[in-house]
């Protein structure tokens, strides 16, 4: 069976971790990777054996240093199934006409608007929505963790009412133009922010309210949940539900901040010491009088790295369950428990299994 092939649009944070994980997958490869200058990452990009692709007017620029281009963005762009655009913020939507020109599905990330696609993704709660579907949007790093934590919560207990507040990273560590350096932003000031609505794009019927701030670090964001539940459960009970979550790391064994989660990843000998699990704090987890309470850190660099893995099966057909695509996905990447399902998905009577009435 051909392999999918898979262009990737953009190879910076996201760009780069997306090449890798999609050149790990045995039903797809990366045809090329789309550059506008000739710096360390596209060199990185050359040994790792992927074809550069570049506008017309940098082609010159890349020779001068030396990089061999294969061609313009278009020209990668009419040899694939598939584009997953990892372009900056707000300027993807401005490849929209590219894609549709030469027929071809695109992926857009978090930082695009959610009217850049019909469809946005998460791969746990709604795989389906995006099978067959020629432009989807994965959401956000933040709107992504939120996704995976609430959609089994309320599939089990029932989200009467969700509210996060987000302390987020001021930049990426690679970042040299971001902020703060001494200072706490609110991001925005008004209330409430995009998250809480962007998990509406996913979780339509979640009655959820945001608020964020920006603060001088670069390791990942934080996010301080509150959920009023609907059913009765204990701390143990929701301990439970979320560490059969593949893509879910409840963090213990003493550590209490993000900087010892990722020095973590780095003694896992993760690449770029990346988590792409949501890391739940295992003793935050606490519930009184029908309300959980808990903080959970989010890698704002890789944890929708498998989503937009598991967005180009979806969207290609190549696999029509959320569950086996998790685990391919997982199981290449190194994620997770990889082949234990979600243990919601594979015990029908869960609920009244454990539940109090």
């Amino acid at each position: 069976m051909a392999k999918a092939k898979v262009a990737i649009n953009g190879y910076g944070t996201i760009g780069k971790r997306v090449a890798d994980a999609v050149a790990c997958q045995d039903d797809m490869e990366v045809i090329g990777i789309a550059k506008t200058r000739p710096n360390f990452e596209a060199v990185v990009a050359v040994k790792r054996g992927f074809d550069i692709y570049t506008l017309p007017e940098s082609i010159e620029k890349f020779e001068k240093a030396g990089i061999k281009v294969a061609g313009t963005i278009e020209d990668m762009v009419k040899k694939a199934d598939i584009v997953v655009d990892c372009t900056p913020g707000k300027k993807g939507v401005a490849n929209a006409e590219m894609y549709k020109k030469y027929g071809v599905k695109a992926i857009w990330q978090g930082g695009e608007g959610k009217d850049v696609a019909p469809v946005s993704f998460n791969s746990v709660a709604n795989y389906d929505a995006a099978y067959g579907a020629d432009y989807v949007r994965v959401v956000s790093c933040n709107t992504t963790g939120l996704c995976r934590v609430i959609y089994p919560l309320d599939k089990l207990f029932g989200v009467k009412k969700v509210r996060v507040t987000l302390i987020r990273r001021g930049g990426d560590p690679g970042d040299i133009k971001s902020g703060p350096i001494d200072g706490l932003i609110l991001d925005p000031v008004t209330l409430p922010s995009h998250h809480g609505p962007d998990v509406n794009t996913i979780i339509p019927h979640i009655n959820i309210t945001s608020a964020a701030i920006k603060a001088p670090t670069t390791f990942m964001h934080v996010h301080v949940i509150n959920m009023e539940l609907e059913k009765e459960c204990t701390a143990d009970d929701v301990r439970l539900v979320l560490g059969s979550q593949s893509r879910i790391n409840l963090i213990d064994d003493g550590i209490t901040g993000t900087n010892q989660i990722i020095e973590y990843g780095r003694d896992l000998c993760r690449p770029r010491n990346d988590m792409p699990e949501n890391c739940v704090f295992k003793q935050s987890i606490s519930v009184s009088d029908g309300e959980l309470y808990m903080f959970q850190a989010i890698h704002q660099e890789s944890d929708v790295i498998p989503e937009n893995v598991d967005c180009i099966r979806a969207m290609l057909k190549l696999e029509p369950s959320n569950v086996v695509s998790i685990n391919k996905t997982n199981k290449a990447m190194g994620i997770g428990f990889c082949e234990q399902k979600p243990l919601w998905m594979s015990i029908p009577d869960f609920p009244e299994t454990f539940l109090k009435t």
